[in-house]
């Protein structure tokens, strides 16, 4: 796992208390919204998206680049790389 610190976002996505697969639903929602380059941070307290965030991100061709843990919840920062 990539543990990054300090990376600006453009746009949040809490999600933090929701059920699966919501981080998912969320993160294509929100992605579609972004421009090429800009940086979507995701919070989340559901472990399965440890796994499900890069692996999303491998299959749709979006730069996973990192993970920020809170005390509460995760931070998933993924950069738009596709034109979708």
């Amino acid at each position: 796992m990539k543990f990054v610190h300090d990376i600006k976002a453009d746009v949040t996505a809490d999600i933090v208390y929701m059920m699966c697969p919501m981080h998912l639903l969320k993160l294509d929602e929100m992605i579609k919204g972004l421009e090429k380059g800009q940086v979507l941070e995701i919070l989340t307290d559901y472990d399965g998206a440890l796994e499900d965030i890069p692996d999303w991100c491998e299959k749709t061709g979006n730069e996973f680049l990192g993970i920020d843990e809170d005390e509460d919840y995760y931070k998933f920062y993924v950069r738009k790389t596709t034109s979708k």
